[in-house]
């Protein structure tokens, strides 16, 4: 097997597999045969009906949505299964039709957001290649993985979890702020097996090291993730020049941007409000930082999305392994979900200089792959059912030598053909309680907690717990953030 000592995991944001490579029409050699294939994209018939008319999918997509797509488990129980869709606690999941796609864009969008207000086939839209040259880029000249999907049928938490856990630990949907509180406060989100930070720690003196554009980091909800264990994504380039990067494991999340008024704006993520040039930018960034480097013939680098967003993908999600260690009935799951069914489609690209040029892998994959790699290459146990039982993505690795023609560089991100759609800020007097919003204002609370010290903790949750509105929760975010700048201890 290839000698991989440096695994980089790169996750954006809220992009379906057909919205983003679904007309790219990537043709290339079947990563398990080695025969001509032609990745599982659309073909242009592919439509969605909304009260007597047809939508169907066409590109290219605006660079911006004007309003933030569903996509929390009930969104998606509508998109994936029709209007009117219910989910029984417990039970299977409905029979998926990939029907409601436009339904809910029209009518699911959160109050304090507002509906879509025209142009409801924009959900149905794909982006050119010319859009993104930079993914096209990498799935043409490494291995373009056409069937992973997101893990559950639901928001960005619960994913995002599956990728260090093997599992969500039973959260099926966003969390309230009040639901937050049944978290650890201190310690951090923890599951019944741990993760791979704790899993691959055991293994190894120089086990890992995470790098994000954003104060406020997914990652830093797990247990056993502190502040000092967060670099700020403009050390990268640097830090993976030197020879002596001895990191196992890599893990890079992006720049959400605005999260205090719920633009996004500004971010590299990719999230449907801010456009996708950041995120190509930051794309690059990561994959050139990696390919100049000492460590490029023992490297990995895996990219893809959390979960689709709201987007249209004609694949339907197939059945899956539930995690086993939490489920129906445990303390953060909201609507009974078994977690034996895996969620829409979402891009993915694996690179290596041990891949051939131009595969196609039509292999079924999920978040699980990613503690499944880890422990095929470097010998951690298996977390859960879940990624006990997920393909990993070491057989793409299947040169004798390490390919010494890979492209240095790769093209600029696309310039979008028209300005940034102008997105109102959300009023003040919202709900605190808006998909992320709660999840960014746990973490900035344990962030306040670990600078003010332990005296100041009970009147810090009890400001956090007397939160109701979007304006009293971007209040507090700044001036948090204001205590890290002054701190030194700000990432993005």
């Amino acid at each position: 097997m290839a000698d991989v000592r440096n695994v980089f995991v790169l996750m954006l944001e809220n992009r379906s597999f057909d919205h983003m490579l679904g007309f790219s029409a990537i043709t290339g050699f079947d990563a398990a045969t080695g025969a001509p294939t032609a990745i599982d994209g659309l073909d242009g018939t592919e439509s969605n009906e909304y009260r007597g008319q047809t939508y169907t999918v066409t590109h290219p997509a605006p660079d911006t949505m004007p309003v933030d797509p569903g996509h929390e488990f009930l969104d998606v129980l509508i998109e994936l299964c029709g209007p009117g869709a219910l989910y029984a606690p417990g039970a299977p999941y409905p029979p998926i039709t990939s029907s409601g796609f436009v339904a809910d864009y029209v009518e699911s969008p959160s109050p304090e957001e507002g509906k879509a207000s025209g142009n409801y086939g924009d959900i149905m839209r794909s982006l050119s290649p010319e859009q993104l040259p930079v993914l096209n880029a990498l799935a043409r000249e490494f291995a373009a993985c056409d069937h992973w999907h997101s893990s559950m049928p639901g928001p960005t938490w619960p994913n995002r979890f599956f990728v260090h856990a093997g599992s969500s630990g039973g959260l099926d949907d966003s969390p309230t702020n009040e639901e937050m509180f049944l978290w650890e406060t201190l310690r951090g989100f923890e599951f019944k097996n741990g993760t791979v930070f704790d899993a691959l720690a055991e293994k190894s003196a120089t086990p890992w090291r995470i790098y994000t554009g954003a104060d406020f980091p997914n990652v830093a909800a797990l247990k056993g993730i502190h502040q000092p264990q967060l670099f700020p994504f403009n050390d990268f380039t640097k830090d993976v020049e030197n020879p002596a990067y001895p990191w196992l494991y890599t893990f890079i999340e992006p720049n959400y941007g605005d999260i205090l008024n719920g633009t996004y704006e500004g971010g590299t993520s990719q999230h449907p409000c801010d456009g996708v040039a950041h995120g190509e930018a930051l794309i690059k960034t990561v994959y050139e930082s990696i390919r100049k480097s000492p460590h490029w013939n023992k490297s990995l680098l895996i990219l893809t999305w959390d979960e689709h967003g709201g987007f249209y993908d004609h694949v339907a999600p197939p059945s899956a392994v539930a995690p086993g260690d939490a489920g129906p009935g445990s303390t953060y799951n909201k609507h009974g979900f078994t977690f034996e069914r895996l969620g829409v489609r979402v891009p993915a690209v694996v690179v290596s200089p041990w891949i051939p040029r131009n595969r196609i892998d039509h292999a079924l994959y999920d978040h699980a792959s990613v503690p499944a790699t880890l422990r095929q290459l470097f010998g951690i146990p298996a977390l859960t059912n879940r990624d006990a039982s997920a393909r990993d993505v070491t057989p793409l690795l299947s040169l004798a030598t390490a390919r010494a023609d890979a492209p240095m560089t790769l093209p600029d991100p696309a310039v979008p053909a028209a300005p940034l759609l102008a997105r109102r800020a959300l009023p003040g007097k919202d709900s605190v309680n808006s998909r992320s919003l709660p999840g960014f204002l746990n973490l900035a609370m344990r962030r306040d907690i670990a600078i003010s010290g332990p005296a100041a903790q009970p009147a810090i949750l009890s400001r956090v717990r007397a939160i109701k509105t979007r304006g009293e929760a971007a209040q507090y975010i700044q001036q948090v953030q204001a205590k890290m700048r002054a701190a030194g201890q700000s990432l993005a």
